[in-house]
């Protein structure tokens, strides 16, 4: 292209970009004026409006060559999109004031896995302004693995705000940033598709207005994305360790980091996490509780928030098909996956993100999370592989958020379809575009098509 036109085409993508910026910061300040579940139908609209405009930005980011200039814009939006709704108060979710009670538990010299919140042990830690606004106070421990637990403890040691808690995870999003950003460079890929995760308007509402703790899982997602590209087994393996006691999902794309006949990376995995526990042994079974949850309340044990479970269980000759089964099924798929990739040779190349996603995107589709805030652990790795079927599930988890005024089974089958049904409607087009060489994407995008 000629040196002038590109240049114009380039000041022309960033005006463009701006635009969609100022827009998206005016929608997040907006969004702040919705109050109680009256107000959460307008609050999606909104919010998928965003993802619209979200999706427009992240088109011209790949299709449009920039500069040092747009990685600056980008990282300029970003900051301010935080900023616009991190003094707010929550809105979408309270968890938060559980972390803050479980640091200042841990600051009382006590394992925050032995006693539920209103326990009479914990009587002289109640205050008005975090212990009435803590959920499931009652019945419920604490659910989070040690790191996070850490986090909390360090976190409210400084100070016990809820915006404070806020930042910190703001500033655990600020290293996944910056690994991403390094990655993407060590990749060859333009450091600009950082706007792929820093705009989109799950992560923001989530973490900068919600101050959920994804965050430090995902910052070590990224570090250990970043530690496998520079074939640092140790630093990977102790990254991924960090981001499974954030929380515990990472754990399942630790065979996407594994190479084959090689024991380093997971023995230092398993040793991470048998060290990470030593401080909450005291509390026995209670220090797994976050592996076990509450099946129950979250209908896991019945089934019934299981979205393909669910569906079989609506046909004809499937209405009786265990929980179990289904359970194994989808463990012996992950297996599968997980064997393929270890069966796979070391090419060298970044196929390893692909994969990690596969098993990311494979394990939320058959767990089908009842909280939006559960799919944003995907949008990482979307800066590297652009699966349409991905970006619509990261996107379409605002739906989920219609469970506050519909919370019936058959209710909550509806709006999971919302989300699943065109998701693998795109994942059948996806597959099929690639298979009869219809797929215009740059080469880098075309890893994972199908995920």
């Amino acid at each position: 292209m000629n040196p002038i036109r590109e240049r114009k085409s380039l000041i022309v993508n960033n005006i463009l970009l701006a635009g969609i910026g100022l827009t998206l910061l005016v929608l997040f300040r907006i969004g702040q004026r919705a109050t109680g579940v009256a107000d959460i139908a307008w609050f999606i609209k909104l919010a998928l409006f965003q993802s619209v405009l979200y999706l427009i930005a992240a088109w011209l980011i790949v299709r449009n060559r920039g500069g040092r200039g747009t990685v600056v814009l980008v990282l300029i939006f970003a900051g301010l999109f935080r900023l616009s709704i991190l003094f707010a108060p929550p809105y979408l979710s309270d968890d938060i004031y559980r972390y803050v009670w479980d640091g200042r538990v841990q600051a009382a010299g006590i394992n925050p896995y032995r006693y539920i919140p209103a326990d009479e042990h914990l009587q002289s830690l109640r205050d008005e302004e975090i212990y009435p606004k803590i959920n499931r106070r009652d019945y419920a421990h604490t659910i989070y693995p040690p790191v996070a637990e850490a986090v909390f403890l360090l976190t409210t040691r400084v100070s016990e705000s809820i915006t404070w808690m806020k930042a910190i995870m703001i500033g655990f999003e600020a290293i996944a940033i910056w690994a991403i950003a390094q990655l993407l460079a060590a990749c060859g890929l333009a450091r600009q598709r950082i706007l792929i995760y820093a705009w989109h308007p799950l992560v923001i509402w989530e973490f900068a207005g919600s101050g959920h703790v994804d965050p430090i899982a995902i910052a070590f997602i990224a570090l250990a994305l970043l530690a496998r590209r520079k074939n640092a087994e140790i630093a990977t393996g102790i990254a991924l360790a960090g981001a499974t006691l954030g929380k515990i999902f990472p754990l399942v794309v630790l065979p996407a980091f594994n190479r084959r006949w090689n024991l380093k990376m997971p023995l230092t995995v398993a040793i991470a996490i048998l060290v990470g526990y030593i401080p909450y042994l005291s509390a026995g079974r209670g220090a797994l509780i976050f592996l076990l949850g509450h099946p129950p309340e979250r209908g896991d044990e019945s089934g019934e928030q299981l979205f393909l479970l669910s569906a079989i269980r609506r046909l004809p000759w499937g209405d009786h098909v265990p929980t179990a089964v289904y359970v194994a099924v989808a463990v012996l798929i992950l297996g599968a996956l997980a064997v393929w990739m270890l069966r796979q040779k070391d090419s060298g190349n970044e196929s390893y993100i692909a994969n990690a996603l596969l098993l990311a995107a494979t394990f939320t589709v058959l767990v089908t999370p009842h909280f939006p805030w559960y799919y944003a652990w995907l949008v990482p790795f979307l800066c590297f592989v652009s699966s349409v079927p991905v970006f619509y599930l990261s996107v379409s988890s605002f739906f989920l958020y219609l469970t506050w005024l519909y919370w019936s089974e058959a209710q909550v089958f509806k709006i999971k379809a919302l989300i699943f049904v065109p998701f693998f409607l795109l994942l059948g087009l996806a597959i099929w575009f690639r298979r009869k060489g219809l797929d215009r994407r740059p080469a880098e995008m075309k890893a994972l098509p199908d995920s």
